[in-house]
This record gives structure tokens, C-alpha cells and sequence, in this order.
């Protein structure tokens, strides 16, 4: 529910401070003072474009801001969870327009993009205004609101359902499919594995394989390497026998000097460590040997792993990856046939399961729709078209698909006046009709849809006398189950509303300004007396004022 309004330097308003309660408010005032700006300050809130025109002549930019409690939006509240908003149980929005035509937008004081914006107050405020564009206009919504009249949560579940399980299978049969021949994909699949199969592709073999071929494509140096070594290590002049008579001058000196027995032990495993390097070193030369057919064996080995690389577009270790995965897929087709088979079984009995949901949906709409058109034709006649009817069509839907939706959709269809067919919602020309046609529809469905707060502009457009009366009892009653905000020049309507605000506007500084006043029992007959009457207050006028006020 909408609980503050502030506007600042927005068309001809410099300061404007509302608060706002429940049930029905109407805002009056004279032509051209600005009564529809609020509508247009909600609309700016809500998202819509506006030009640099709207900052008020002389102000750098336009602020606007509105404040709801969220005890009445569950949908909204549930939204700004999800979109991590949420301020406890109020939520403030906010937006500014500069002279420039920049324009930016805030959330419970977090700067968001301006589509953000209308999302959140979609769901919070329900503009009805002649030239506005209204939700209710679209068929999606229409459909909506039938279905919340008819109370059918259950049924509209199990076509969704219904309608998501036949897709999921349909899905998983269009992959299956789009394999290609199951047959010529097996057989490819088993000639790529037993391509890969016939080479050793763990990381240890494939270490082995390009240790082994560079052991034996530098054999020769190898050989020369440890031929060398050997002979520094065990020759007539080697590191042994050099450190042999090293020890035996340290020994025949240690006596002397104590410390030199650790010189001799470290020469000791130094010797120790030379002998292990020796045998290593012996082993080694003995396990070399220059082999050229076995070198020439493990090149042709190494380049059949890289052509299979080149071939897969891979790298050498990615083979074994995607050999796994060949031979996964290739288990997943071994029953593929059996698998299509039960798929188009399951998918026919979804194709049922939905088929039967979707008609007893069908059949509570249709129920539903001949209720609340005829609710919504008395309502109509009521205010003021009478002879004009009110049909609710149901349009099956051009796909043969399960819709998660249902087999058609809903179309609001009206007729003004007699002897004229009706025509969709959509299409009805006059904006005082529509809105006239909109409060009916809302009042029948006692405002099912989940907006707290409805805002009416010219409502009253084109009419008077009793009927500007009944549209008034009409908004009053919505105000009963809604917050309803009015925009009004009909004093019949005024006077049936819970508050009252005026719009005036007044020259200053040479620069024609609005100012919104909220008004008390008094102002309220004064200006339920002004619309009567005109400029001057008559006795008369102010007398019937107060009978009006007394009615409601």
C-alpha cells in the first residue's frame, strides 16, 4: 500500500508531501491544475520515459519518491528477497530526472537500472489511466485475472506440470535424436576406441614412451657421457685413488690435531658415496645400447599418439579423457532403440496426463467466464453504458503443444453501446469508456490480482448526474478491499471517497506553480461545493455538498 508521496520540481509542482491511507482517495481540483501530475509522479516511479520537459522551469532536476508498506504485497516483498532489496516490511522508491534528460533510479536507497524499477512497482501500483498502459489491456493478464477469479490453484498446477514433464521428455528424446543414426554412431565410436584402445594413454605410459625415446635417440652420447665418468671414477689418476692418499696424509697429521679425524670421516663418505656412484654409473652404461630398430620402434609408437592427437584435436594427454567419454556414450547407445521406444511411450502419456488437466482447466474457466462477464455487463450498465454487453472469450491456442499455461487464453470483449459487436478490451477507443470498463472489472473481481494499490485518472471522464454517482459507489466499494487512488472532477465521485487532496495552482514570481492540499471535513465540503457550483460558493452549493458527504 502506497503510505508517501513526495514530489519536488516535477512539472508545475516545486514541493509536494502526501500521505495516504486505505480504501478510496480522491484528488480534485480545478481544469488545468495539475490533478493528473500525482498520476504522472506514480507513472515516472513506476518506470515509464519521461523528457527533460518534466523538471519544473528553473530547477536543475526533478525528485520524485514514494513509500509502501509491503503488509499487503507479498509478491513484491518476495521480489525484493530474491533480488536482495529487502528492507523489512516498507520499501521506499525513488528517481530523478535532470533539466539534461539524464534519469536514475533507486530501490530502499540502492541505485538500480530503470527496467528494475518498473518490475518492483508492477507489482506494487496499478495505473487505470486514459492514456497509460495498462496490464490489463494484455491478454496474458486478462487470463490471470480470470483464473483468480475462479479460484482453480489446483488445476492450473496440474497443467503446468503436466506441460513441463511432456517437454522435459521431448527434450531428452530430441538429444537422443539428434545423434544421428544410432547404428552409424556405434560403429564410428567402437573404431575410434579401438583406435585409442590399441595405444597406452595413461600419464605413466605416455612419461615411459618419451623417457624411453630420448634415452635412445641420444644413446651414442649417453654412452660417451658414462665412458668418461667411469674413467674419472675408477682410472689409473680417479677421484678414488686421489682421495685414498688424501685420507692417509690426514690420518698420519691427526694425531696432532684431533679435529682432522673429522676431516678424515667426511673423506670417508665421500669415498663411500663415490663407490655408489661408480656401480650406478655401471649399470647405467651397461643398460645403454645403440639400437636402431628399436629406436625407429618407439617413434613410430610416439607418432601414432600424436597423429591420434592431431586427429581428435587434442593434446596427447587429453586422449585418455576423451576415451572415457567415447566409451560412455558408446554404453549409453547400447540400449538407445529400447530408451526411443520408452520415450515416445512416456511422452504420449504426458501428451494424456496434460490433454485431461487442461480440460477440466478449460472447463472451470468457461464457468468462471460467464460469472464475471455477466458481473462485470451490470456494473457496466450501472455506470452509465447501459445496453452495452460484456463477454469473456476463450481462444484455444494456435499450437497443438501442452501449454504450461493451458489450451487458450482469455480475451476481455466489450461493447459500449447497443447494436455494436464486441470488441477485445484492447481495442475500445474512448478513455473514459475504458477506465469506466476497467473499475467494473476490478470491482467484480474484488482486485484478485496481487496490486495493493490502484490508481484511476479521469474515471469519470464524460459523464455525471447519477451515473458519475454509481462510479463513485463502484470506487468506494474497490476501496473496501484495495487502496484506490481517484482523479476526479465529478463531486458525486469526490464525495465518495475516505480522503480528499486538492490540486490549486497559483502564479508566483511570474511563474504558475501547483500546490496539493490535503483537506479536512470542511475544505472537503467547500470543495465538493466548488465542483457543484463553480468559482463562488453558493448556500446551496455548500447544502448539497454536505448532503453528497452525508450519503457515503
Amino acid at each position: 500500500m502506497l503510505t508517501r508521496l513526495s514530489i519536488r520540481d516535477f512539472a508545475v509542482v516545486a514541493q509536494a508531501e502526501l500521505e495516504f491511507g486505505q480504501g478510496l482517495t480522491v484528488i480534485s481540483g480545478e481544469t488545468g491544475a495539475g490533478k493528473s501530475l500525482l498520476v504522472d509522479a506514480l507513472g515516472f516511479l513506476s518506470g515509464a520515459r519521461a523528457d527533460s520537459g518534466a523538471v519544473r522551469h528553473g530547477a536543475e532536476r526533478a525528485e520524485l519518491s514514494a513509500e509502501f508498506s509491503l503488509a499487503d504485497c507479498n509478491e513484491a516483498a518476495q521480489w525484493l528477497g530474491d533480488n536482495e532489496l529487502d528492507e523489512g516490511d516498507t520499501c521506499q522508491l525513488r528517481r530523478t530526472l535532470r533539466a539534461d534528460g539524464g534519469s536514475r533510479a533507486w530501490i530502499n536507497g540502492r541505485p538500480v537500472p530503470v527496467t528494475q524499477l518498473g518490475e518492483l512497482a508492477q507489482l506494487l501500483v496499478e495505473i487505470h489511466g486514459q492514456h497509460a498502459q495498462q496490464a490489463l489491456l494484455a491478454r496474458g493478464q486478462q487470463t490471470t485475472l480470470l483464473d483468480a477469479f475462479a479460484r482453480h490453484p489446483q488445476l492450473l498446477q496440474d497443467v503446468r506440470e503436466a506441460a513441463q514433464r511432456w517437454k522435459q521428455l521431448c527434450d531428452e528424446r530430441s538429444t537422443l535424436l539428434a545423434r544421428g543414426d544410432v547404428a552409424d554412431r556405434q560403429a564410428w565410436l567402437q573404431h575410434q576406441l579401438i583406435e585409442l584402445n590399441a595405444q597406452p594413454l595413461e600419464p605413466e605410459a605416455l612419461a615411459e614412451l618419451d623417457a624411453n625415446h630420448r634415452r635412445q635417440a641420444h644413446a651414442a652420447t649417453l654412452i660417451g657421457a658414462c665412458d668418461d665418468a667411469l674413467l674419472a671414477l675408477s682410472g689409473d689418476d680417479s677421484l678414488s685413488r686421489r682421495l685414498h692418499v688424501l685420507r692417509g696424509l690426514i690420518q698420519r697429521e691427526a694425531r696432532h690435531e684431533p679435529r682432522l679425524n673429522d676431516v678424515d670421516g667426511m673423506l670417508d663418505s665421500a669415498l663411500i658415496q663415490l663407490d655408489e656412484a661408480n656401480s650406478l654409473l655401471q649399470r647405467v652404461r651397461d643398460d645403454l645400447d645403440i639400437d636402431p630398430d628399436a629406436l625407429a620402434e618407439l617413434e613410430r609408437r610416439l607418432t601414432r599418439v600424436q597423429d591420434l592427437a592431431r586427429k581428435h584435436r587434442l593434446t596427447p594427454d587429453q586422449l585418455l579423457a576423451h576415451r572415457i567419454v567415447l566409451t560412455q556414450e558408446l554404453e549409453s547407445l547400447a540400449d538407445a532403440k529400447q530408451r526411443l521406444q520408452h520415450l515416445d511411450q512416456n511422452i504420449a502419456a504426458a501428451l494424456a496426463q496434460w490433454s485431461s488437466a487442461a480440460r477440466l482447466l478449460s472447463t472451470s474457466r468457461r464457468r468462471a467466464g460467464d460469472a464475471l462477464a455477466a458481473a462485470i455487463a451490470s456494473f457496466i450498465s450501472d455506470m452509465g453504458m447501459q445496453g452495452g454487453c460484456f463477454e469473456i472469450a476463450l481462444t484455444p491456442n494456435s499450437s497443438d503443444a501442452p501449454d504450461s499455461l493451458g489450451a487458450e487464453r482469455a480475451e476481455f470483449l466489450v461493447s459500449a453501446n447497443p447494436g455494436q459487436p464486441p470488441r477485445p478490451l484492447r481495442k475500445v477507443a474512448s478513455g473514459g469508456e475504458l477506465s469506466r470498463i476497467s473499475l467494473a472489472i476490478e470491482v467484480a473481481t474484488q482486485g484478485q490480482d496481487a496490486v495493493a494499490t490502484m490508481v484511476f485518472d479521469e474515471v469519470d471522464a464524460g459523464i455525471g448526474g447519477a451515473v458519475a454517482a454509481a462510479v463513485g459507489a463502484k470506487l468506494r466499494q474497490l476501496g473496501s478491499e484495495r487502496q484506490v487512488l481517484c482523479v476526479t472532477h465529478q463531486p458525486q465521485v469526490a464525495a465518495a471517497g475516505h480522503a480528499q487532496y486538492r490540486v490549486s495552482k497559483a502564479a508566483q514570481d511570474g511563474i504558475t506553480q501547483s500546490a496539493v492540499t490535503a483537506l479536512n471535513s470542511a475544505g472537503r465540503v467547500d470543495e465538493i461545493a466548488r465542483m457543484l457550483g463553480g468559482a463562488e460558493i453558493s448556500k446551496e452549493a455548500r447544502a448539497a455538498a454536505k448532503r453528497l458527504l452525508a450519503t457515503e
